[in-house]
This record gives C-alpha cells, structure tokens and sequence, in this order.
C-alpha cells in the first residue's frame, strides 16, 4: 500500500470448502484415469480371449484374429460414438438407465439399471479377483492368500474413494500413463523387430476340437467383446466432471475410444505376426511383452504394472455406480439415503453400498477369478444394447438434422451389441451365466417393489396434494424423571415453555425411593404433578411407554422431553446411563408422540 503503488484487492477471496469449486471435481485426464481403467485394462485379456476361443480349430485358425479384433474396433467406435451422444442428451448421467427410463420405458429402464449394478458389481470383484491372481503368480507364496488380498484392495479402493474422486483420480494417475506407455511401447517396439526378442512359458500341444465356423468366429467375437467392458462408465458420471461437464465428459470418451482401439489393434497385429498361441504358466500380454522387451527388467516392471493397473480398475464402478444408484433413488427406486453426497462430490453412501456387494461376491466365490469370469461381461451388453435402442427411438422421434445417420449408427451397434450379448449367454448359461440371468429379473423386481413402497407413502402422506387445514388440540409434556436434582429443574423449565400442562412421570420399583421421592417433590413444589409408577419387575421403559400411550389416546398432541447427562469427555460416556436414549427409541417406534431429547452437559 505504499505510495498506493500496490494492487488492491477489491473482492477479497473467500477459502472455499472440500466440494466448492471445480477442484473436487474431475478434468478429462483425470476421468480417464478414475473411469477408464476398466476399460483400459481390457486389453490385458480381450486378445487372450480371441485366441483361446480360435486355438479350438487349430494353431491356424489364430490369424483370424485380426479381422476380430478390427470389429470389435469398430464396434468400440460406434458405441464411443453414441456415448458421446450420450452424455450429449443426459448431462445429469445415469448411461443406459437414462436413455430407456426416457425413451423405452419403465420395465426397460428397470432392466437396464439392474444389469448395470450387476456389472459395476462384477466388475469390482472380478478386477481384484484378477490383479490377485497375477500377484500370486510372481510372489507363489501368496496363493493361499487371494481373498484376503482382495480384501485389502477393495479396502483401499474404499477408503480413497471415500475422501472423493478427483482423489481418487490424482492417486490412480501415474499408474494408467504407465500402463498406457507400457502397452504402447510393447506395439511400437514389437513392430520394429524382425523377430521376437525372447519367449517365456512352456509349450502346449494344441488338440482340434472343431472347424474354423461361423459360431465359432461367432464365440470369439462375444469372447473378444469382453474389451469393451466399461466403455459405458463415462456417461454414467457426467455430474463428476468439470463444467463445462458435457464437453470434458465427451472429450475423455473419445480418449479412451482412441487408445483402446489402438492397443487393441496393435496387440493384435503382434499376435498374427509373431503367430503367439497360448503357453502354459504365462498370459498372451507377457508373451507379447517378452517378444518386444525381453526378458529384462522392462519384462518385469510391465507384467507388475499390469497386475497393479488391473487391481486398480475396479476404481471405474466406485465413479459410476454411486451416481447410478443416486438416480434411481431419486426415482424412489433404491433408498433415498443413496441420493446424498457429502460435502466431497461423492456418493459416500453408493460407495459403502458397492464396496460391501463385491465384499459379499468375493467371499462367495472364495476370491477365485475363473468362477466369476462366467458371470461377467454380459450385463454390460444388456446396457449397450438398450442404449443403442433407445437412441435409435430418441432421434426418429425428435428427427434433428442428421438423424439418419446417426440412427443408423445407433441401430448397427445395437445389433452388433445384442448378438454378442445373447452369444456370450448362450456359451457361458451352464458355466455360470445364469446367476446373471436369475439375479437380474430378481433386482428389476426390488426396484419396483421400492418404488410401490414409495409410491404408497407419497399417497399416505398426500405428497402433492394440499392436506387439510391444522386443527387445534391441547398440548401436553410428559417428562421421565428419576429424582430431584438440577437435571430436574432443568428439564421442567424446558417443558414449561413448550406447555402449560406438564407432567412428571417417575417408575420405581422400591416402595421407600417412591416415597422418598414424593416427600422431596412436595417439599421442592416446583408446581408440576407427579405420578409415580410403581414397577415390581424392574422395568423402566415399558411403564413410561404405557403411560405416554394412554395420555395420547385423548386427541392431545403429547411430547415427551427426556433429559440425558452428557460428559464433555467422550471417554467417560460408557458410564453415564443410556436409558433416555433407549427410551426415545422405543417411543418412536410405538407411538405417534413427540419425542425430545434434552442434553445437560457436564463439565467434567
């Protein structure tokens, strides 16, 4: 301010909190890092199982690949494509539940909406599932242990997604660019040699089983398909990004479209070149790895990467189940509780939902990846489709300039989506896949059943009507009290300026403590009546409940203060006693009083 040659500061500024602002909220790199993983990921085993569904006609039968591969691209592309469209036409999130819940109805968006919460489900277990897996095959010791290691990690994912998912997103950062760089490294490099630089596993003698056929490309295009698991977690966390949100959202949509489908390729590409089959004891990516890198310490440090990386995709269904379960319990289909943030953009309650079904998965299945490998992948298939359907009706509908290219668009991935869907069941029914075709009708009829349930309230309670006019009734104040003291003084003073009527009820089951009771009471006149309870089986709760319940059979609107001692120091609680709380609990399930309770803090 010297010589008022410093700037002043006219609009001072004010800190903000944790959800203010964009902070908490996510970039597009940053959404590629907390909802792409999964998807990223894929490229891990979508090739691997291309080639194993192939290997049944032969060693010859794996160059059929590619052409695979290049159409499940571009399926990628149409499905990135429409997403895009998407997030366009739904800013406020919610993939394909939005799009049916809009377009195709009750029973579809209710069919879309419990086939993604299966997925988002499956995909947290099966992605720690996997990374364990990994882990113990480089530490061996460990295989004993791969629940409890599934464990730690959705712990982990829990507590970090917890604190919010900009959070999460700058821890999950450096991991997906070294994976991406890792992945494109081995395509670049493995290209450039003239033949592989070293071959890991051991060899496998290959039996025919069938001919190249239509149903078996059939099986290894559904197989392949596998990929393109989580392509859909962007559109269901629009509210998570950025303003603008709809252009980030959009921009880490087409990012995620454009790497995949280059790794995919690419891989690809190596595996008709170097002509990699399955061996024993090592994946197809450490195949592809070992023939571009060797067996060094980049060998090493990709195989990791890809264990961590694959651990860590299970982050992309903490960033968008929350916010799907968040839109369905606005829609009274899931408890309302699910609808409340923190003061972080995050769902914490959706979280706790998500981490505590994985738990339950997990522990069902023992942490073993392979009996959940059935059950995967076809739910979000069921979302595809549905989102492909419904566009396909939004846009004959609204018929905006460009609709026919654009519905066609839509239309060709919905077949493409459903023939692999329905495939992908057909092949893994007996292996598992019924529990997907048994849970999912089973979660359409909770929602409903929830949605009954609200809709009866609404109807009890005349939400939206205007209810009749207030009636006037007199008010009574029923104070539990078990002697005289401050707290007493207290709670009467209180209940005196809610009413004019007041009454203190005491329960004793000691003649002489009653009557010592009434001699203090008269001698303290404090102006209020007493009654006192006389409790042979010890029981206070129940007498107290009784009484208020008689008092408000005559049309008196009741309340009942229960004073409650409160320490200043927590440690000491355990020793105060509990009873007021417990009563107020039991009188708000039985009866439809008033109930208050009134804190007298201690100074010790």
């Amino acid at each position: 301010m010297t010589f008022g040659l410093a700037s002043r500061k006219t609009h001072p500024k004010v800190p903000r909190l944790h959800g203010e602002g964009g902070k908490s909220h996510l970039t597009s790199i940053e959404g590629l890092a907390a909802l792409s993983l999964d998807a990223l990921s894929s490229v891990a085993y979508g090739p691997e199982a291309i080639v194993v569904t192939l290997v049944a006609a032969g060693s010859g039968a794996i160059t059929a690949a590619l052409p695979i591969t290049l159409v499940i691209a571009g399926l990628l592309g149409v499905l990135v494509i429409s997403y895009c469209q998407v997030i366009a036409v739904h800013p406020d999130g919610g993939g394909a539940y939005a799009v049916a819940k809009k377009d195709l109805g009750t029973r579809v968006s209710l069919l879309a909406a419990a086939s993604l919460v299966v997925d988002y489900t499956l995909t947290v277990a099966v992605s720690l599932a996997a990374g364990a897996a990994s882990l113990a095959s480089a530490f061996p010791p460990l295989a004993h242990h791969l629940l409890l290691i599934c464990m730690i990690g959705l712990a982990l994912l829990t507590a970090v997604n917890l604190r919010g998912v900009a959070d999460s997103a700058r821890a999950l950062m450096l991991p997906m660019v070294l994976f991406v760089v890792s992945v494109l490294g081995v395509v670049i490099v493995g290209l450039l040699r003239t033949h592989p630089a070293a071959a890991v596993g051991t060899n496998q003698s290959v039996h025919v089983t069938q001919a190249l056929s239509v149903l078996l490309v059939l099986k290894s295009f559904s197989a392949g398909c596998s990929a393109l698991t989580g392509v859909e977690a962007i559109a269901n966390a629009v509210p998570m990004f950025r303003t603008p949100r709809v252009k980030r959202a959009q921009a880490t949509e087409l990012m995620l479209g454009m790497l995949l489908g280059v790794m995919l390729i690419g891989l690809s590409v190596l595996i008709r070149r170097y002509h990699v089959a399955p061996r024993g004891g090592v994946t197809l990516l450490a195949q592809l790895t070992a023939a571009a890198y060797g067996t060094g310490w980049a060998y090493y440090a990709t195989n990791l990467l890809v264990t961590l990386v694959l651990g860590l995709a299970a982050n992309t269904s903490f960033g968008g189940l929350p916010v799907l379960m968040s839109l369905l319990a606005k829609d009274h289909r899931l408890p309302h509780l699910l609808a409340l943030r923190a003061e972080r953009p995050v769902h914490r309650y959706g979280v706790v939902a998500l981490a505590l079904l994985s738990l339950a998965l997990l522990i069902a299945v023992g942490g073993d990846t392979q009996r959940l490998i059935p059950l995967f992948a076809i739910g979000v298939f069921i979302g595809f489709t549905i989102s492909q359907v419904g566009l396909v009706r939004h846009w004959t509908k609204l018929r905006p300039d460009g609709w026919v290219v654009r519905a066609v668009i839509n239309g060709t991935g919905a077949m493409l989506s459903a023939v692999a869907g329905i495939v992908l069941l057909a092949t893994k029914f007996l292996a598992g896949a019924w529990v997907v075709v048994l849970a999912v009708p089973l979660m359409m009829l909770l929602f409903a059943r929830i949605e009954r349930y609200y809709t009866a309230v609404g109807a009890e309670l005349m939400l939206g009507r205007i209810p009749p006019p207030p009636s006037e009734t007199t008010s009574l104040v029923i104070v539990p009290l078990g002697e005289v003291s401050k707290v007493a003084e207290r709670a009467i003073t209180a209940a005196r300026s809610l009413s004019g009527e007041v009454v203190v009820v005491a329960v004793h089951s000691d003649p002489a403590k009653a009557d010592a009771m009434r001699a203090a009471w008269e001698q303290w006149n404090p102006g209020v009546r007493l009654d006192i309870i006389d409790s042979p089986h010890h029981s206070l709760i129940h007498p107290v409940v009784d009484y208020v319940e008689r008092a408000a059979r005559d049309n008196r609107q009741v309340a009942v203060l229960i004073p409650q001692v409160e320490p200043r120091h927590r440690r000491y609680r355990i020793l105060q006693n509990q009873r007021g709380i417990l009563l107020a609990t039991v009188l708000s399930a039985r009866c439809d009083v008033i109930v208050c309770l009134l804190p007298y803090h201690l100074s010790l």
